[in-house]
């Protein structure tokens, strides 16, 4: 089966000619707004504050990949990564400063997505959201989750909230500029090598980088 483009329709990517349209909806928003946005806030802010936001977000989601390698029986890991957050909020000054890194507490990032993985629920369909980019059936089901918990959850005041969710995407897209730009040069269908690097590195990530064989499609019948 071939898509809307000529090309060939992958199994995992039904959704195709949507998400081709949805990519180029996003790649416009981030080339007009988010990248600019992303641009303008490491040119104008010190480096050092811009390491201790990241520091900050990035306690906050050690602290759910606590949760969910607690729900995936990941016992020891989840012990770690408990005291990875409790060292950067008591030493690192409520997870401004990384302490715990320097202290061999390495991060192991785990999401909602990959939990439901572990416990066996296939990945689905590739599909593309509106700003948040790639995804599949699986992830979607968990990403509710993983945007919730963020600094936000503790700020009742609206504004506030609205203005940490928008500082924390700035801030993701200000550590991807060099990674966008490398792709922007290389890749000749850029679509198509984000959903399969997308696709590649979610299992890898949901088998801990020891992900089975996939089974091989079977040989078409003589005629």
């Amino acid at each position: 089966e071939h898509c809307a483009g000529g090309s060939p329709r992958s199994s995992v990517d039904p959704l195709e000619p949507y998400n081709r349209a949805m990519f180029g909806f996003n790649e416009a928003v981030d080339r007009i707004v988010l990248a600019p946005l992303a641009r303008g806030y490491v040119a104008v802010v010190p480096e050092l504050a811009r390491t201790g936001v990241s520091n900050v977000f990035g306690n906050f989601a050690d602290a759910w990949s606590a949760v969910n390698q607690a729900l995936q029986g990941k016992g020891e890991a989840a012990a770690t990564m408990t005291m990875r957050v409790a060292t950067n909020t008591l030493f690192g000054i409520g997870g401004l400063f990384d302490v715990a890194s320097d202290l061999g507490m390495e991060r192991q990032s785990e999401d909602f997505g990959q939990t439901l993985g572990r416990w066996g629920l296939p990945a689905g369909p590739y599909f593309v959201w509106p700003l948040l980019g790639p995804s599949s059936i699986r992830d979607t089901l968990g990403r509710p989750l993983d945007l919730a918990w963020s600094p936000s959850l503790l700020v009742s005041h609206e504004p506030t909230s609205y203005a940490l969710s928008t500082l924390r995407l700035i801030d993701t897209r200000a550590g991807l500029l060099g990674a966008s730009d490398v792709l922007g040069s290389i890749a000749l269908d850029k679509y198509v090598f984000v959903r399969d690097a997308y696709l590649a590195r979610r299992r890898n990530l949901v088998y801990d980088g020891d992900p089975p064989e996939e089974p091989q499609a079977p040989e078409p019948a003589p005629k």
